[in-house]
Formats: C-alpha cells, sequence, structure tokens
C-alpha cells in the first residue's frame, strides 16, 4: 500500500517526538535492536530471495544471499561487535592556554534519519544505512522502491513485527512520495542511486539544510596489467560486470589493456 504525503510528515513527527524525548538509547537497547533484526533476516531470507527473483523477472537465489543477504548480516556483526567502542567519549588536548582542564568529544545520535533506497540491491541497501542509523541510536524512515513491491512487502512485514512506528516506519510509493520524502526535514538523508536523481535530493534536502550522504553511480574503469593472464583477466572482469545483471554502481565500465595485448584481450573475451 502506497503512503501519502501526510503520512510522512505525520510519520516524521511521531519519530521527532520520540527521538525527543529519548536522545541517548542505551548500547543494550541499540544491540539488542540489532541482533533482532539479524534473526529476523536469517528467518526470512527464503522469503527474500523469492521476492527478489520475482521483483527481477528473475534472479539467481545464490546471487540474491551472495549480494543482498550475506553483506547485510556482516554489517549487522560489525555493528555488533563495535558499538561499545564507539559510544565511548574521546579525549581531546587542550593546548596551553586551557591547561590543566579536559576535553572529551561524545558522540550523539542524531535524531531521524531519511533512507532512499534503490531498486537493484533492495535488501542491502535499506538495510546497510537502517543498522547504521540503528546502531548510532537513531530512528528511521525508508522510502523504498516502487520497482520492487515484493520486496518491498516481505521488509514491512520484518520491520512492522520488529519496531514502532516511531522507531522505524517503512514508507511506499511512486515519482511524488520520493520527492515529498526528500523535502522532509531529517536531522540525516541518505541516498543511493542516479547522479541525475541525486542532485534533486540535494536541492529538496537544502531547503531544510539537511545534511545528505550521496552514493551516486560513477566510471569504473578496470586496468590490466601487463604482467597478468589475459584468460584470469577476462574471468574476473566477466564476472563483475555480470553480478546482478551489471546493475550495480562498481560494474566494470571500460578496460585500459596494454597496447600488445588487445587483439588477445578482444578474443579471449569474446571465447568467455
Amino acid at each position: 500500500m502506497n503512503n501519502t504525503a501526510e503520512d510522512i510528515l505525520n510519520t516524521y513527527n511521531l519519530q521527532k517526538q520520540a527521538y525527543i524525548a529519548n536522545p541517548m538509547p542505551s548500547v543494550k537497547y541499540r544491540i539488542n535492536n540489532l541482533k533482532n533484526l539479524k534473526n529476523s533476516i536469517i528467518s526470512n531470507q527464503e522469503k527474500l530471495v523469492t521476492a527478489m527473483s520475482y521483483d527481477f523477472g528473475h534472479r539467481s537465489s545464490a546471487e540474491s544471499v551472495i549480494a543482498d543477504i550475506l553483506p547485510t548480516i556482516n554489517s549487522i556483526n560489525y555493528h555488533i561487535k563495535n558499538i561499545p567502542s564507539w559510544v565511548k567519549p574521546d579525549k581531546r588536548k587542550t593546548g596551553l592556554l586551557l591547561a590543566p582542564a579536559k576535553i572529551n568529544v561524545y558522540y550523539q545520535p542524531l535524531g531521524v534519519i531519511g533512507i532512499i533506497v534503490p531498486w537493484n540491491f533492495p535488501v542491502q541497501m535499506s538495510m546497510a544505512p537502517l543498522i547504521a542509523a540503528l546502531s548510532s541510536g537513531n530512528r528511521a524512515m525508508i522510502k523504498m522502491s516502487e520497482y520492487t513491491p515484493s520486496t518491498n512487502a516481505v521488509i514491512t512485514e520484518m520491520i512492522n513485527g520488529l519496531f514502532q512506528n516511531d522507531e522505524v516506519a517503512i514508507i511506499q510509493g511512486g515519482v511524488d512520495i520520493a520527492e515529498a520524502f526528500s523535502k522532509t526535514a531529517f536531522d540525516h538523508l541518505i541516498f543511493t542511486g542516479s547522479s541525475e536523481i541525486g542532485k534533486k535530493v540535494m536541492k529538496a534536502a537544502s531547503a531544510n539544510l539537511t545534511p545528505v550522504t550521496l552514493e551516486l553511480g560513477g566510471k569504473s574503469p578496470v586496468i590490466i596489467c601487463d604482467d597478468i593472464d589475459i584468460r584470469t583477466a577476462v574471468e574476473r572482469l566477466i564476472l563483475g560486470k555480470c553480478i546482478n545483471a551489471g546493475q550495480i554502481c562498481v560494474a566494470p565500465d571500460y578496460v585500459f589493456c596494454p597496447k600488445g595485448k588487445t587483439e588477445q584481450f578482444i578474443t579471449e573475451f569474446k571465447n568467455q
């Protein structure tokens, strides 16, 4: 079911009020949230893999596990391990003028984090920013891609079973909802997608002076060194290009090949 712009504003206000009421959730609370999320992803793995394959028209279950599920689980494990050290205050030197004073930097949650998810890795690209938000003690609103409705349904069911709406909320809808989402006064906004849309997201966020993290597409050259076996180089290049049918921001884009090995490269590429 698609949301409305009013839903976005109401959910944001709900989360903002909840953050103000409890701005510094404990380490135990954060870790518990991540453990519950991890268990839910593992128990729903088959549903997620099936849903992604349906949304994509077909996708290898092994590829979905390797590209979406495993990186997400690894990220949760990494955060759980490091949260206790991340929240510790950092000491800073005072300098002679302020001696013998002591200075510490205390790390605090930002508040409500907005997350805009692309279609190509719907599990990893929704969960990875959420994991970072939760481990930092924040609340989060996640705008899923309208091109992955089946996966969205599974993720929504998971999130609703784990969190209250004032902690984590899933938002669904098309371009109009994405625009309304971008204009919301989040404490931080995370977007993954094209440079063209990234500019629009940044422009919308600037009206509220919302800090943004943009992970955008770019150029991904492959440099073939003179001392590598061409067959090995081509095999690795093709693997990188074929992951997720090439729909990945770091898919090989073009090749720098030693002049004397160009024809050998072309022949080997065609053979493979």
